[in-house]
């Protein structure tokens, strides 16, 4: 479970000119994948730069990790979000409700990927796909299906990760579609 901030936050000039580079390539109603990866290449570029964020959206918070929702396009289209992780503070395995691409702004993510397979006894359990580890400046989109997964902080200081999701979080509270509580291989 994540902790929310929600309220009216001010932004930076430089996110900004995310916002509106983003909304250039929403605005051209491409396929989600192709939109993720071109808003992907959007966001790698503003990775790491001390002033993208401010420093309310910095903030962490001691029991899970954070989301503070820092754009909302007006129309549901898109949404820009930046993770606070600390040590060790993860999501449950989940899915999405839309194209996603997260970018690492600071520090390191583990990001472990699963696939649905029917089991032995013929039920659907987890089976895992792969092991990624995203470092700062980097950046790894996609679109369902196939978006299954888990997120922790690997490092032993506070993880930062900017989220932008074709999905109005600020009104759907996140973007996670369906929580996974099956057996895990």
């Amino acid at each position: 479970m994540t902790t929310t901030t929600t309220a009216a936050v001010a932004v930076t000039a430089r996110m900004t000119a995310l916002i509106e580079e983003i909304r250039a390539v929403v605005d051209r109603g491409l396929p989600p994948d192709l939109t993720a990866y071109l808003v992907g290449e959007l966001l790698g570029p503003h990775l790491g730069a001390p002033d993208l964020l401010t420093l309310a959206q910095q903030e962490s918070d001691p029991e899970r990790y954070r989301q503070h929702i820092v754009h909302a396009e007006r129309d549901g289209s898109f949404s820009v979000v930046a993770l606070v992780w600390l040590p060790g503070q993860q999501t449950s395995i989940h899915d999405h409700v839309a194209w996603c691409v997260a970018g690492v702004h600071q520090g390191e993510e583990r990001e472990r990927r699963y696939r649905l397979a029917p089991g032995p006894d013929g039920r659907a359990r987890l089976v895992p796909t792969e092991d990624v580890v995203n470092g700062p400046g980097e950046v790894c989109g996609f679109a369902p299906p196939g978006d299954i997964h888990r997120v922790r902080n690997s490092c032993r200081t506070t993880a930062i990760s900017v989220h932008v999701y074709g999905a109005d979080v600020s009104r759907l509270g996140s973007s996670v579609r369906r929580v996974y509580t099956l057996p895990a291989d």
